[in-house]
């Protein structure tokens, strides 16, 4: 099969169209034709180095995919085979075919094709079982997402307003900010031109949950705008490692910070995060509640475009790769 590697980390050159083995499903898994591979800048991060794959994992770059099951493994009812599905990966999606554990796989949500199945799976694992599962966000309260314009940004304005909460979200443009305004935010801030903190003050609100993509520039200035009780979930480090951290203003809002990572994270876990989107996410993608965005397709040969389109940042939703 082909399938795209990075023999040695670097720029988006980096990325080599190969030929590789076609997986044998193990005990438990599911071989799956390949028809989509959402990009994500985790993708991004393993190319330059930063972002290895977990022990024993393929080095074959994608933690997404939709597809058509084709063989299954030990343990599987042969039924699978032939059914249109999405997978959650912990890599392997920038190829022709890809092996998974029968338990991160999910039908198709209804109400989209295929194809455009590829970026849903991500984006919909990251911000349910971290907006939801871990900061326990309910309806009535202001939510922060940074970054609306992201996949997981898209995502996150339109399953937090599905559940009646007050969204609200940073972007780099005005074009961004109406593009978030119709996914229902309602207060969208342009960090080019405002202070997201000032923003929130001035409209009188306080985030119970942030869901925050920046890590450390944005640490202090999200401990700040939290509301008491509130609940920082940090799941990226685009702004840096290292950060100082007032615990005394954290102690005096009772407040909570949570880093993630939903790649390390054990099968079982994983399978639970699916299963949980497929009962609450997908009937909202059904209904046409939540619609999932995609800026635009390439080809497996064409992968390192779509880094350098990640890279510059200047997509609205997802991106993906066709074989």
């Amino acid at each position: 099969m082909r399938a795209v590697i990075v023999p040695e980390p670097g720029e988006a050159d980096a990325l080599r169209v190969t030929e590789l083995p076609t997986p044998e499903p193990a005990a438990g898994e599911v071989l799956v034709r390949v028809a989509a591979a959402g990009v994500n800048r985790a993708d991004v991060l393993q190319r330059r180095g930063f972002y290895d794959p977990p022990a024993g994992a393929t080095p074959v770059l994608g933690l997404e995919a939709s597809g058509t099951v084709a063989a299954v493994g030990e343990g599987v009812d042969a039924s699978w085979i032939g059914r249109e599905i999405v997978a959650l990966l912990v890599g392997g999606g920038y190829a022709e075919y890809v092996a998974v554990p029968a338990g991160q796989v999910a039908p198709v949500p209804e109400g989209i094709d295929l194809v455009t199945a590829g970026g849903v799976m991500e984006a919909a694992a990251t911000v349910w079982s971290n907006v939801v599962m871990v900061g326990r966000l309910v309806a009535g309260e202001t939510f922060l997402v940074h970054g609306g314009t992201s996949g997981i940004g898209t995502m996150a304005i339109q399953v937090a307003k599905a559940l009646g909460a007050r969204v609200v979200t940073t972007v780099g443009s005005q074009e961004k900010a109406q593009v978030c305004r119709d996914l229902g935010a309602d207060l969208v801030v342009n960090y080019r031109e405002q202070d997201f903190g000032d923003a929130l003050k001035e409209a009188g609100l306080r985030p119970d949950v942030i869901l925050d993509i920046m890590g450390a520039s944005y640490l202090d200035a999200n401990v700040r705008a939290l509301a008491t009780g509130g609940r920082l979930v940090v799941i990226g480090l685009q702004g840096g490692i290292k950060g100082t951290l007032d615990l005394n203003r954290l102690l005096m809002k009772r407040a909570s910070v949570t880093a993630t990572s939903l790649r390390a994270r054990p099968a079982q876990e994983k399978s639970a995060i699916v299963a949980e989107i497929g009962e609450h996410v997908w009937p909202l993608i059904a209904s046409g509640t939540v619609r999932p965005v995609v800026h635009a397709r390439f080809g497996l040969d064409d992968a390192a475009e779509a880094h350098r389109v990640m890279e510059a940042s200047t997509h609205v939703g997802k991106l993906l790769l066709l074989p």
